[in-house]
């Protein structure tokens, strides 16, 4: 399974390195930029662990061991009763045809898989009361049992709590994988019993290489789209798709920056009402779109190529729009972005949040 990582392999090595030595912990928490490949290093080493007591590949290839128990964010449907808590279980078909198409994926395509996009994700209570469950049971295989945590992070104060419970003590021959991308909004005591393993971003060559060999990019093409990507797997795939969901974010960042120099409110109210019509998890990666093009926008003044990584469209608008962007409003405007999100994440009123950023972006184009 480890063919199916792109790159990293410093990190495969300490992987097994850790089996070599007979040093494995019984938690493991791989830590690391989304894109990176955090749930591919996950997956491919829990088969290997699988594996190794186990000669069925058939059941792994089909990620349907019975001694593996994924764990992952859940919404709760309208079809569910008032006092019902989602489990993982109430989308098992849905993930197995996720994990199946590839081990790199996102939230956005597993809330899409789901069938909520426009909620936020989170592992209830009731999936570790379920997971306690299932690694109470021995092992079918007479090896490991693997329980593989997809963003623990999304877990809710209950069940982080009685997860810490199971990691306190854990079920004999069982591993616990986490894949984190936020760890700072994990329990310290959650953070405290794990052995962490962080995960750098995916080496421009590396990305070129598997753009060449899994994807048919000329070398050119792949060197391009690699740097752009910025060591992200995913960001690779998302540049080239056609009807990327950039184009529409550079779209409304171009409007928003049009409308707040020009100073016309009315209709940044009309774009901040269209930016609260998208979801939560699509309006935070659209700040962070947004981060990402200040950010290139002031660098671009610098007119060092090598300093800028941008797409063909978001580089033409930078010509005209970059010098707006300077040392005067770079930290105050990232500032703002960075509010954005967090009072988004904390279910804020969009339309609110989105007219208020609007409004500011005003005053903070014309900063000196």
């Amino acid at each position: 399974m480890f063919e199916q990582v792109i790159g990293q392999q410093e990190a495969k090595e300490r992987l097994l390195q850790l089996i070599e030595e007979q040093r494995l912990p019984h938690a493991l928490m791989l830590c690391g930029p989304m894109g990176s490949g955090k749930m591919a290093l996950a997956m491919a080493f829990a088969a290997y662990l699988l594996k190794r007591t186990s000669n069925d590949e058939a059941m792994l290839a089909k990620w349907e061991h019975p001694d593996l128990h994924f764990t992952y964010p859940t919404i709760k449907l309208p079809s569910m009763s008032a006092d019902h808590k989602p489990v993982s279980d109430d989308f098992a078909r849905e993930w197995h045809e996720l994990v199946m198409a590839g081990p790199y994926f996102t939230m956005n395509e597993w809330l899409e898989m789901m069938g909520g996009e426009n909620q936020q994700a989170i592992i209830t209570a009731g999936e570790s009361d379920a997971l306690t469950h299932k690694l109470s049971l021995k092992s079918s295989q007479g090896g490991y049992k693997v329980s593989l945590i997809w963003l623990p992070e999304r877990m809710n104060i209950e069940c982080a709590n009685k997860i810490l419970k199971l990691l306190e003590e854990p079920p004999q021959q069982t591993v616990f994988l986490l894949v984190c991308e936020e760890p700072e909004k994990l329990l310290e005591t959650i953070c405290s019993r794990v052995q962490r393993l962080d995960i750098k971003h995916i080496a421009d060559e590396d990305i070129r290489e598997a753009l060449i060999s899994k994807r048919g990019l000329t070398d050119e093409n792949a060197q391009r789209v690699a740097r752009m990507a910025n060591g992200s797997w995913l960001k690779a795939i998302e540049l080239l798709s056609v009807d990327s969901e950039n184009e529409l974010f550079l779209d409304m960042f171009q409007t928003l920056m049009r409308l707040a120099y020009q100073r016309k409110v009315k209709e940044l109210k009309g774009w901040s009402e269209r930016m609260a019509a998208m979801g939560r998890e699509k309006q935070k990666r659209f700040l962070n779109y947004f981060l990402r093009l200040i950010r290139e926008n002031f660098m671009y003044n610098f007119q060092n190529p090598d300093l800028c990584y941008m797409s063909e469209r978001e580089e033409e608008f930078a010509k005209n729009f970059a010098r707006f962007i300077n040392e005067a409003n770079i930290i105050p405007i990232s500032e703002l972005a960075d509010k954005a999100i967090r009072d988004i994440g904390q279910n804020a009123n969009a339309k609110i949040v989105f007219f208020d950023f609007a409004l500011q972006m005003i005053v903070l184009l014309i900063a000196k």
